[in-house]
């Protein structure tokens, strides 16, 4: 019994060759990445929760890019630049940044539920897709060896 790709126009993964299944192999991959980039907010609300005045002076890693930190040394505990989307930073009071990141985590935890199903699926599916990669590929070393 082959597997059905759901939403496909009816193909399976039986009858695909091996660089549509390594394409869909990578869309799932990113599917599946993109379930896992929801934990950002409670990284920072916990970065928030080390701003108290017992640490001012002390030197942290500050981040200008995604990989590129300079060290700094905390000076105010009561305010902060939070990233709102779109190259935007808004000043905000640190209680203020807490809640705002609380309410931003509770928000995407409460969607995560509703498409867990659906990333699990992906999952499974990503699963059969190597699968299927491995018996084409040694479909072909077989025959390459014959």
């Amino acid at each position: 019994m082959a597997l059905r790709i759901p939403n496909s126009t009816n193909s399976t993964i039986m009858e695909m060759n091996l660089p549509q299944l390594e394409m869909l192999k990578n869309q799932l991959d990113q599917e599946v990445f993109l379930s896992m980039s929801t934990a950002q907010p409670k990284v920072v609300q916990t970065k928030l929760n080390m701003l108290n005045k017992s640490n001012v002076g002390r030197e942290y890693l500050i981040p200008l890019t995604s990989s590129m930190y300079v060290p700094e040394k905390l000076h105010d505990v009561e305010h902060v630049l939070i990233d709102v989307g779109t190259v935007y930073h808004v000043e905000k009071i640190a209680e203020d940044a807490k809640d705002f990141f609380k309410r931003k985590t509770d928000f995407l935890s409460t969607q995560m539920e509703k498409i867990q199903p659906a990333f699990q699926e992906k999952h499974i599916m990503k699963q059969a897709v190597m699968e299927m990669m491995i018996q084409k590929i040694q479909q072909i070393t077989a025959l390459g060896t014959a």
